[in-house]
C-alpha cells in the first residue's frame, strides 16, 4: 500500500513539474563530480520531506502507521526541490535516471531518513 502511494507521488510530481533542464546537454564529469554535484539536492529533498512530515499535526499520532502517507502528503509542498532533485539526476545521469533514483534508491531510503532527521530535530 505505502508503495501505491509513493507511485502515485511520483506520478504528480513527474507529470505537474515536466522537465525543467535543457535535454540536449550532455555532462561529462567523474561519478565523484556527479555525486558532489547532486549530494546537496538529494539533502534538500530529504530535508522538506522530513520537515514537512515532522510539522503534520498527525505525526506524534502513531508516526509508525502513518509514516507513508505523511510522506506522500509532504510531496506536494516539497515539489520544488523533489523536482531539482530529479532533474540534476536526469541531467548527470541521462533521461530517466532521476525518476528510476527517485522510485528506486531513493524511496527504499527514505523512510528511515524521515525518522533519523525526526530524532534529530528533536535533539
Amino acid at each position: 500500500m505505502i508503495v501505491a502511494h509513493f507511485l502515485s507521488a511520483a506520478l504528480v510530481v513527474a507529470v505537474a513539474t515536466g522537465p525543467a533542464l535543457d535535454p540536449g546537454r550532455e555532462i561529462n564529469l567523474s561519478i565523484q563530480e556527479k555525486a558532489a554535484a547532486t549530494e546537496p539536492l538529494v539533502r534538500s529533498a530529504t530535508d522538506c520531506i522530513v520537515h514537512a512530515v515532522i510539522t503534520d499535526p498527525r505525526y506524534g499520532n502513531n508516526a509508525g502507521a502513518a509514516l507513508g502517507d505523511l510522506i506522500v502528503a509532504s510531496m506536494p509542498s516539497c515539489l520544488m526541490p523533489v523536482r531539482a532533485m530529479i532533474d540534476a539526476y536526469d541531467r548527470y545521469y541521462g533521461d530517466g535516471a532521476g525518476e528510476a533514483f527517485f522510485m528506486g534508491p531513493y524511496l527504499d531510503v527514505l523512510p528511515k531518513a524521515v525518522v533519523a532527521g525526526a530524532k534529530a530535530a528533536e535533539r
